[in-house]
């Protein structure tokens, strides 16, 4: 019997031994693995953003806005109604977005004769430092149009597939809720799921409300600086500040370009005129790069790092839509890791 222990002892080195050499075999074939199916999710992330876009984007619009149709439903209203009530709401908002953008834009255009003539006379001022062709600046013309109809007519069809998808998502949300809560089996997976759905309700609200706080604020403060400037349409073009800068990355550039042109066409003095623009400029550079991550961060107990590296994730994947989308998908996504894998310090 010992004779036979002792055999088995020292065969044991000999079977263990070769699982050590398999252990980081095995490793390197799990994270391969991992890897491939990483790049394959984001190859088809990618390939259907037409599709997904729409629909990502409504969830989080619906799963936001999802209180304000229990609201209603607490008068009595329908969830058919409500969600309507809720969808025409955000239609209207887009639409006065869009009340604001137009005018604005056709200040630009109808400035732009002017605008070209009066740079003419500087560019000729300067002909004796440097020698220039004035006389070979284009003039605009509105060859443009029928591309620029070409190339928002996707934006506008994809608009309208979204609000469909938030008016069917909305008015359905209640029976999803409960069709998710009830797929688990046990009481504390379906206790789990509720949680979950909870926070990331009040996760969302709590980031649009921030956010919304954080534009209006740069809308005064580009109102303030228009005002002060002399710029025409100062509350317009603080309003339109607030709205564009929704739209993370794309919005701020439009609006910097936009204050460019009309404080050039409107102001007697190009150093005048860009005013605007800089003080633009330095607030959103302030507002994007340190205060929304620290604001939003702090509310949300987000990491500031996390939330630029999300939105440049998505910006690059999905373009500005995945830049609006970045956020919200990150506070799910934690959401999610920390009701299903909470801290054990806590």
């Amino acid at each position: 019997m010992r004779e036979d222990r002792a055999s088995t002892s020292a065969d044991r080195p000999a079977e263990i031994a070769p699982l050590g050499v398999m252990i980081p075999s095995r490793a390197i074939s799990i994270w391969s693995q991992a890897t491939l199916a990483v790049v394959a999710v984001g190859f088809a992330l990618y390939a259907a953003r037409p599709l997904l876009q729409p629909v990502v984007a409504a969830f989080v619009v619906g799963v936001t806005l999802s209180p304000a149709a229990r609201r209603l439903e607490a008068l009595r209203a329908p969830r058919p109604l409500a969600a309507l009530l809720v969808v025409l709401g955000v239609a209207l908002t887009v639409a006065l977005v869009i009340a604001l953008v137009v005018p604005r834009v056709s200040e630009v255009t109808d400035g732009l004769p002017s605008l070209v003539s009066s740079w003419r006379q500087r560019l000729n001022a300067l002909d004796r430092f440097v020698p220039l062709d004035a006389a070979a600046l284009p003039t605009p013309s509105i060859a443009w149009v029928p591309s620029t109809i070409g190339v928002l007519w996707p934006p506008i069809e994809g608009f309208m597939y979204f609000l469909v998808v938030l008016l069917l998502f909305i008015a359905e949300w209640p029976n999803l809720r409960r069709g998710l809560v009830m797929t688990f089996a046990s009481r504390d997976s379906r206790l789990t799921a509720l949680r979950i759905l909870s926070d990331v309700e009040s996760g969302l609200a709590n980031y649009l409300r921030t956010v919304t706080l954080i534009n209006v604020c740069v809308g005064a403060i580009v109102g303030a600086i228009s005002a002060v400037v002399g710029l025409p349409h100062a509350i317009g073009f603080g309003a339109l500040a607030a709205a564009l800068n929704f739209i993370p990355i794309i919005g701020p550039i439009a609006m910097f370009v936009i204050l460019v042109m009309v404080g050039a066409v409107a102001m007697p003095e190009l150093a005048l005129g860009l005013a605007p623009a800089a003080g633009f400029a330095v607030v959103a550079i302030v507002e994007g790069q340190f205060a929304t991550p620290t604001i939003v961060g702090r509310q949300l107990e987000l990491n500031g790092l996390a939330l630029i590296l999300s939105l440049a994730f998505w910006a690059w994947l999905w373009g500005p839509i995945g830049a609006f989308l970045s956020s919200p998908i990150l506070i799910v996504a934690l959401i999610v890791k920390e009701r299903l894998y909470p801290d054990e310090g806590r």
